[in-house]
């Protein structure tokens, strides 16, 4: 596999995990806490797929094989931290929604 090949899996992976985290975050805030778990399942899945190739790279060079920095894998590096950090907060902002969602449940409650 080419050295451009290896670097679009990182890419492409971390691209779905920043989509589906999105999507997770879209659905929590409309009352579905099960899909957005599902959403949050795949886009960690696809993180960790993209970890792999990262890491496997990095051990290539770690035995001495020379990998180029390439504008290219700049890029992927970038979406692979952005796509990391749009899952954790997605994970919180989830949990917010939860927890509004039982307070107006709450509140529906008292308000009868």
């Amino acid at each position: 596999m080419d050295y451009e090949h290896i670097i679009m899996q990182i890419i492409a992976n971390s691209g779905e995990a920043r989509s589906k985290s999105l999507k997770a975050s879209r659905v929590a805030h409309e009352g579905d806490f099960e899909q957005a778990a599902h959403f949050l399942k795949e886009a960690k899945d696809n993180l960790t797929a993209a970890h792999k190739v990262q890491t496997q790279l990095i051990q290539a060079e770690g035995r001495g094989e020379k990998t180029d920095i390439s504008i290219l894998m700049i890029h992927a590096q970038d979406h692979l931290m952005n796509a990391l950090t749009v899952r954790e907060l997605v994970v919180e902002l989830v949990e917010e929604a939860k927890a509004r969602k039982e307070l107006e449940q709450y509140v529906k409650g008292l308000v009868k």
